[in-house]
């Protein structure tokens, strides 16, 4: 019973945006959290925010993550607030991903592994290498 009156009290309240993030396991850490949030990597509302914001549910974020090469960006619905880290099964259910940043997510990354085919498998090793000087040499 306690933890629906949890629940449901965490509902009503509100929560620093870097412990959610944390909590429902965008980052590993909430400093990384910290820093992704100074970085403008999550949008509130299209704008950027500080670590300080509180949000509650309902609110819309945009949260940017990866690397420059593959970066993917997520836009989140917050369906509960939390500021312990549970598992991840428990973290999923803190959020939900709007079906436009599902199909976006799935378009970019099927642009990824087409580029990824562009390229060739692997360089030349050590005999291909010294094949290819000596043709280069030859020709001259």
């Amino acid at each position: 019973m306690s933890n629906n009156a949890h629940s449901s009290s965490a509902q009503r309240q509100k929560v620093r945006l870097d412990k959610w993030l944390w909590a429902a396991r965008f980052f590993r850490t909430r400093s990384l959290a910290k820093q992704a949030i100074e970085g403008g990597k999550v949008h509130f509302a299209g704008s950027r925010v500080k670590t300080s914001k509180e949000i509650s549910v309902g609110d819309e974020l945009t949260i940017r993550q990866g690397s420059a090469t593959a970066m993917t960006e997520k836009t989140v619905v917050v369906k509960d607030l939390s500021t312990q880290r549970g598992n991840a099964t428990v973290a999923q259910t803190l959020y939900e991903e709007t079906q436009e940043s599902i199909e976006r997510r799935a378009y970019f990354s099927e642009q990824r592994k087409l580029a990824n085919l562009a390229r060739p498998d692997t360089k030349p090793n050590k005999k291909q290498r010294r094949e290819l000087q000596r043709f280069k040499y030859q020709s001259d």
